[in-house]
């Protein structure tokens, strides 16, 4: 394989449609995906694609640092695409710290992990994290986002994500890792948690 590129989040509402991208698009790159299987990740979201060659996935909690390594290790992971994360704001405020570990250490475990296996050989090498434009605060009317706007979160969840972004930021900055952040709105589509899209709360 050209390429073994780890999907966190996979079975999820994004994620899925990325696997299910990638694994089409890129026959010769090697997808692996690591997922928890919470309420919104399902593997029925990928049933047409689960016995595809280039095709693998982890249950796996991004927050089990020993485990994380080890699929480094396992699958010589050379690029990570990071989308898994607690991401419904109505929670957040119900259970702020499950949002704190999984999007902050949840993080920090995949970035130390790419760190240690990489061995500060970082050629060919990249790390994208996808975080949220929550990050920046509330618009009002007019006006919109750049990537200069300064950080104003204001709930758990856009805290939580806010954090995990300064954390990519410092592993860039100390240790050179190659990263890359995207801070995109809200998306809506197939195979969406019904929450999303329409609040319980």
């Amino acid at each position: 394989m050209k390429r073994n590129i780890l999907v966190t989040g996979g079975a999820g509402f994004i994620g899925s449609h990325l696997v299910r991208l990638l694994v089409n698009k890129y026959p010769k790159y090697h997808i692996i995906n690591m997922d928890v299987l919470t309420y919104a990740g399902n593997l029925e979201n990928l049933k047409d694609i689960e016995h595809k060659e280039n095709y693998s996935f982890v249950k796996c909690d991004i927050c089990d640092f020993k485990k994380v390594k080890q699929v480094f290790v396992d699958y010589k992971i050379d690029s990570v695409i990071h989308l898994a994360a607690e991401s419904h704001v109505d929670r957040s405020i119900e259970d702020p710290f499950s949002f704190a570990q999984t999007n902050v250490m949840g993080t920090l475990s995949l970035l130390q992990a790419a760190k240690s296996y990489w061995k500060d050989n970082f050629e060919n090498k990249l790390f994208y994290h996808v975080s949220t434009d929550e990050v920046y605060g509330s618009l009002g009317e007019k006006g919109y986002f750049t990537e200069n706007t300064n950080y104003d979160p204001h709930s758990p969840y856009s805290a939580s994500k806010a954090s995990s972004d300064h954390f990519v930021r410092a592993f860039s900055d100390t240790y050179g890792l190659p990263v890359v952040i995207s801070n995109c709105s809200n998306n809506y589509g197939s195979y969406q948690f019904p929450e999303k899209l329409i609040p319980f709360s």
